[in-house]
């Protein structure tokens, strides 16, 4: 399964919010990879930059993530998501 989003964040906040958007203490890049292995299941995930978001004044740092699963079910792979795009959700007020 591979998917691919669109993200408006910098790629120094997307290393800091990795790591629990994934549920581990830590994640190294390995030739611009993140990934991780347990038995057969094994994610990674590509950060790949994209063109600046201009909104007037405003400059918006983009990224498209293309997140490759292997190994994991349906129910496994939701889960991840879940977990991952509530990971990088930002709180307002």
């Amino acid at each position: 399964m591979i998917l691919s989003l669109e993200m408006s964040l910098s790629r120094e906040e997307f290393l800091r919010l990795l790591p629990g958007a994934v549920g581990l203490p830590a994640v190294a890049e390995e030739g611009g990879l993140f990934q991780h292995a347990d038995g057969d299941r094994r994610w990674v995930i590509r950060l790949v930059p994209l063109a600046d978001r201009r909104l007037g004044r405003m400059s918006l740092p983009r990224h498209r993530v293309e997140i490759r699963l292997e190994g994991i079910g349906e129910k496994e792979a939701e889960a991840f998501m879940a977990r991952f795009h509530r990971g990088f959700q930002r709180g307002g007020g």
